[in-house]
């Protein structure tokens, strides 16, 4: 509902059915009955895209799977008994992360996105950076 509209149909001290409110609500073609039509949002095409090729909705995810599939791999190698290599995958894993959301757009990201754009890479570099030197002093278990 435009400002006009709620301002014409609360005018202070104009209760009457005839009175200026009532008048300026049936000039735009709302009353207390009918609300108005929204209007139809025209969003520009991206330049170079074609006519009703919008990507699907899962593929803003896939940056997401990547890192957590990285993840995923530097968990197993830590289970390993690998406790330099797996951090350090971690590590990289996470740079991806930060790496994704600096080149990204926002409607591309997906859930990679949590807080703001600086404070979301701040938090993956600096965490990747405390894994390295976690994976660099961690002593080498020899069998």
């Amino acid at each position: 509902m435009s400002r006009k509209a709620v301002e014409a149909t609360v005018a202070p001290g104009d209760d009457a059915p005839g009175g200026d409110a009532g008048r300026e609500a049936e000039e735009s073609g709302t009353t207390e009955g009918s609300l108005p039509e929204p209007a139809a949002e025209e969003s520009a095409p991206e330049p170079g895209a074609e006519p009703g090729t919008e990507a699907p909705g899962w593929l803003a995810q896939i940056p997401y799977f990547l890192v957590l599939a990285t993840m995923a791999a530097g968990i197993v190698v830590v289970a390993a008994a690998y406790f330099k290599r797996g951090p350090a995958i971690i590590a990289g894993a996470l740079l991806l992360a930060a790496t994704f959301r600096i080149l990204l757009p926002e409607e591309r990201i997906g859930m990679l996105a949590v807080r703001g754009r600086w404070l979301d890479i701040a938090t993956a570099v600096g965490l990747a950076v405390l894994l390295i030197v976690l994976a660099w002093v961690a002593p080498q278990l020899t069998s």
